[in-house]
């Protein structure tokens, strides 16, 4: 897939969108041709329906290709062109998201704010403890909590573990949340993306209940949103 500015500018040049077997995974054509990455290697994917919802993406193309409406294709990419050079990277910075997790740090006041950040977060903590062996703590001080070492060395392994497809979903959960905590819960099952991404903006929700959504505060929780969903349905289909 060419980068982004070229991408933005380039005509689609392709009439037939398809998917055929590449031995025991499934690649994308157009024309008969298999769709590269940046790096020009071949899009192939493991499942058949994942090859199917990244042939749609470049199948709704119009007249011109907008790689932002492709977020199936661009996640598929960056598994094969990024995570095979930068993967260990990728892994200490999605683990790295638990030493200073969004759910960790709590308001004091006022109490109803509180309440709604304890009822929602805290029980993503919990299921986190209970799934992976990693107790985080909580604070309402602004400085930095030092999480417990052997936790988050807990959170390291499990990230290790995740093949290089899941691991770009992930990431794109992680960076979109700003939570570790809530991109596991979603890429475990235990939070819908709707839930993870409410939860991802109480705080944000919470204040435009007092003064209002801004037109620029609903297009970012838009893409946050749509982030998430791509990233969980990427992974629910490699699961196929």
């Amino acid at each position: 897939m060419p980068d982004d500015k070229a991408a933005a500018k380039r005509r689609r040049f392709y009439k037939v969108v398809d998917v055929a077997p590449e031995g025991a995974a499934f690649a994308v054509l157009l024309d008969g041709r298999k769709v590269k990455t940046p790096g020009r290697q071949d899009v192939v994917v493991a499942t058949d329906a994942l090859a199917g919802a990244i042939a749609a993406e470049w199948d709704a193309q119009k007249d011109h290709i907008d790689p932002h409406s492709m977020p199936m294709t661009q996640i598929a990419c960056t598994a094969i062109d990024r995570i095979p050079v930068d993967g260990k990277a990728v892994r200490e910075t999605i683990a790295g998201y638990a030493g200073t997790d969004l759910v960790c740090y709590r308001a004091d006041q006022p109490s109803d704010l509180v309440e709604r950040q304890t009822a929602v977060w805290q029980p993503c903590l919990d299921w986190l403890e209970n799934a992976l062996g990693a107790r985080l703590q909580t604070t309402t001080a602004l400085k930095a909590i030092d999480q417990d070492p052997a936790s988050l060395a807990r959170i390291q392994v499990a990230v290790d573990e995740l093949d290089e497809h899941s691991l770009a979903a992930v990431a794109v959960l992680t960076q979109a949340t700003g939570s570790f905590v809530l991109a596991w819960s979603v890429y475990a099952g235990h939070l819908t993306p709707d839930d993870a991404t409410n939860a991802a903006q109480l705080d944000e929700h919470y204040q435009s209940s007092l003064w209002g959504l801004d037109r620029e505060a609903e297009q970012r929780l838009a893409n946050l949103r749509a982030d998430v969903h791509a990233a969980a349905q990427y992974l629910a289909l490699l699961r196929v």
